[in-house]
């Protein structure tokens, strides 16, 4: 089993300590070297400690957390938020697919987002494109934050073997395919998501992308027409005809007919 230095940056003690034990019990291949209460104390352990994993806590006083990213070289550490729920931080956090843990954190969640971050880290020091793309995800997640935004122009898209960072207004349609996502791109490209449809939805703008089947969510902006022969369906600008389920039909018409409104 690889062995990861980490720190913790908090300026909350409690919650060093209490994070620190959860890794002693859980994640043994995880070696807390130091811990930090500010930005300025944890760039000092960067210059004294091999650190490959940082545990960053979003709200401290002076420099915040995404501040503290921006002064480091931030794409080669594997960074985990750590955070009480603040809506505008993790909505940037998720589109840019960034790991994180909730206060109180939990020791399953814990597990899994240490296993996710190595193992990507492992990747991008195989892959200069992949490291690339990783750095570009983490400059979008400091602007969107410090910068309070609603609903990102971009989103980073986890795959298999790496990350893709994808323009929002781009994406005609996406579909379920089991536990993925299938992204519908302009230009007729695709990209499969190892995220599930109803985690993509949450980061998106619901006044342009609506669900209209439990497996379906489109862009309005593609859409062309509607179609009620045998059956409901939503006619995008390829022609290419979705079904709308029962249940969201009354959603889909109303959704239409404001987006209509707004664009009048």
């Amino acid at each position: 089993m690889t062995a990861y230095n980490a720190i913790i940056i908090d300026d909350e003690k409690n919650v060093q300590e209490a994070l620190k034990i959860l890794l002693q019990r859980n994640c043994p291949n995880i070696n807390i070297c130091d811990t930090a209460s500010s930005a300025n104390q944890g760039r000092e352990l960067l210059k004294k400690w091999d650190v490959q994993l940082i545990f960053l806590d979003i709200s401290m006083p002076g420099e915040n957390g995404f501040d503290f990213l921006d002064s480091i070289k931030k794409e080669d550490y594997a960074i985990i938020f750590t955070t009480a729920y603040e809506e505008y931080a993790l909505r940037a956090i998720k589109t840019n697919a960034i790991d994180y843990l909730l206060k109180p954190i939990d020791p399953e969640e814990l597990k899994e987002a240490v296993n996710k971050a190595t193992s990507h880290l492992d990747l991008r020091r195989q892959n200069q494109d992949i490291q690339k793309t990783y750095g570009e995800s983490l400059n979008n997640l400091t602007r969107q934050a410090n910068e309070g935004f609603v609903y990102a122009p971009k989103i980073t898209v986890i795959q298999k073997f790496g990350f893709q960072i994808i323009e929002i207004e781009k994406i005609r349609y996406i579909e379920a395919d089991g536990a993925y996502s299938v992204l519908h791109l302009s230009g007729l490209d695709k990209v499969v998501s190892s995220r599930p449809v109803g985690d993509i939805e949450k980061i998106l703008d619901p006044s342009i992308f609506i669900r209209i089947h439990k497996s379906t969510l489109i862009n309005l902006n593609f859409l062309r027409g509607f179609s009620s022969f045998e059956g409901n369906y939503a006619i995008m600008d390829d022609q290419t005809e979705l079904a709308i389920s029962r249940r969201k039909y009354n959603e889909f018409k109303e959704a239409v007919s404001k987006y209509s409104k707004s664009i009048e």
